[in-house]
């Protein structure tokens, strides 16, 4: 077992047994962040170290050793975004110059739900800045203050995905068995896809947004990207459940950890999966192979694949633009009075002071924000739109979509089925596939109803423990 291919089960298991001590398990992936985030291939998937990850650690082997374990996770090194908040010495920036030197005065509810299981923060994960809401021509994996995260497949030459690009590529490059990722639309599926990983973006209020810099109230999640499905179930059971004041995870009947851990194989065989061809529509012919491949396997595992219509509902901005700003507002009142920004005014005015670091590619989305912001949530148009994105999606989506044909997900090829899903709040799971000739990942994603995120993971373990596709970067 090595940081390469060790599952955050295998170092669970090891350091509960004494096997191995979670400093041991800690410094084999700090060694590895030293030899390739910066240095080495310079993946730059980590934006800040945490400086007390061995104090951690040396904590957690002081408790296993006199009989406590906190939790399944105990003593395991996991990397977060960096747009979660951690209480302690590690900054929270979205990965913004604008916010350096913000240090949250305690955890989000995701970071809280880890540490309470054990786990050991190493880092924080660079990040698309503004989680790819500043620029709409930022390239996925940049931020000005982490710089370029890079494909640990192909650096430089395939893309990394975005915005969760630092947890992904962290990962992949083994700086972290484990991360978490937050998507608003894809931000889980695409780097997950384009780094060979396992990524749920989870049904929206299963985990709580408390403590996470926002983009949009209505579709802001955050979500596990591990190497294998279990893990990813494992981090689930870990991270889903309610938070006070979030009201989104008001009323949420949570799957009890024996659920979300209940993988099997077999759990294919008589499924009924819809391929909406649209979505097909524009996939590059290599990566279109490998898909096909994945749904002759489908098949040969017993499940039934069924060509369908979905409405293909592409990612826009009306609905994020218009509750953007009051999100983000939010966010920064919070802030420390002495930081230079308390608005989204505020971090616009701070690019334009500092462009020749800050503004490399522009801020053409919170110039959009920004200059509807004064039109508010009541207007009209925000209404429309995102009473209308919600019938699309789900009424007229997904849900009549799975209806018709009796289906218990949807397939697509990587992320190219994330705006419909996260329209709608629904959750997806995408899994690897294979590889393309040139080593290009490809993931298979499965898409369902509201709160059918067990059932995805069961249908993506079968999947995964049938085929075996993932394989390790060479590094």
């Amino acid at each position: 077992m090595d940081v390469m291919t060790g599952t955050a089960w295998d170092w669970a298991q090891a350091i509960r047994s004494g096997e191995a001590s979670s400093q041991e398990v800690v410094a084999l992936h700090l060694e590895q962040i030293a030899a390739h985030n910066v240095e080495g291939m310079g993946v730059r998937a980590v934006i800040e170290l945490n400086p007390e990850a061995l104090l951690e650690a040396e904590a957690r082997d002081r408790e296993r050793d006199q009989g406590f374990l906190r939790g399944p996770l105990h003593g395991v090194p996991v990397l977060v975004k960096d747009n979660l908040d951690t209480a302690g010495p590690m900054q929270t920036t979205a990965g913004s110059l604008a916010l350096e030197g913000h240090l949250a005065k305690e955890d989000a509810e995701v970071v809280r739900r880890l540490r309470a299981a054990g786990a050991v923060i190493i880092g924080k994960a660079n990040l698309t800045e503004w989680a790819n809401f500043l620029s709409d021509h930022m390239p996925n994996g940049y931020s000005s203050r982490g710089g370029q995260t890079l494909n640990p497949y192909g650096p430089g030459k395939f893309d990394v995905g975005g915005s969760s690009s630092g947890s992904g590529a962290g990962v992949a490059a083994g700086f972290a068995p484990v991360a978490i990722g937050t998507e608003t639309s894809g931000s889980i599926l695409s780097p997950s896809s384009a780094n060979s990983l396992v990524g749920l973006k989870p049904t929206l209020g299963l985990v709580s947004r408390r403590g996470i810099i926002p983009i949009a109230m209505s579709q802001d999640t955050a979500g596990p990207m591990t190497r294998t499905v279990a893990d990813a179930a494992l981090l689930m059971s870990v991270i889903a459940g309610p938070a006070a004041g979030d009201v989104a995870t008001q009323g949420v009947r949570w799957p009890a950890q024996a659920e979300w851990l209940d993988l099997r194989r077999g759990a294919l065989r008589g499924a009924r999966i819809g391929l909406p061809t649209a979505y097909l529509d524009g996939v590059p012919e290599d990566e279109r192979r490998v898909f096909d491949r994945a749904l002759a396997e489908l098949r040969d595992l017993g499940a039934e694949v069924i060509e369908c219509e979905l409405p293909k509902l592409d990612f826009d901005y009306e609905v994020l633009i218009a509750e953007f700003p009051a999100a983000l507002n939010a966010y920064l009142a919070t802030v420390e009075p002495w930081l230079p920004v308390h608005s989204l005014a505020d971090v616009m005015a701070f690019n334009a002071r500092n462009a020749d670091r800050a503004l490399r590619y522009g801020q053409a989305i919170f110039e959009r924000a920004q200059a509807a912001a004064h039109r508010r949530l009541a207007d009209g148009s925000y209404i429309r739109a995102r009473l209308r994105d919600l019938r699309q999606s789900r009424a007229e989506g997904i849900d009549r979509t799975l209806q018709a044909h009796a289906l218990d997900a949807l397939a697509f090829v990587n992320y190219y089925g994330c705006a419909i899903a996260a329209k709608a709040g629904y959750p997806s799971v995408t899994v690897p596939a294979g590889y393309t000739g040139e080593g290009k990942p490809v993931g298979l994603t499965l898409t369902g109803t509201a709160f059918s995120d067990v059932r995805l993971l069961q249908l993506a373990y079968d999947y995964e423990q049938a085929t075996h596709h993932r394989r390790p970067p060479q590094m």
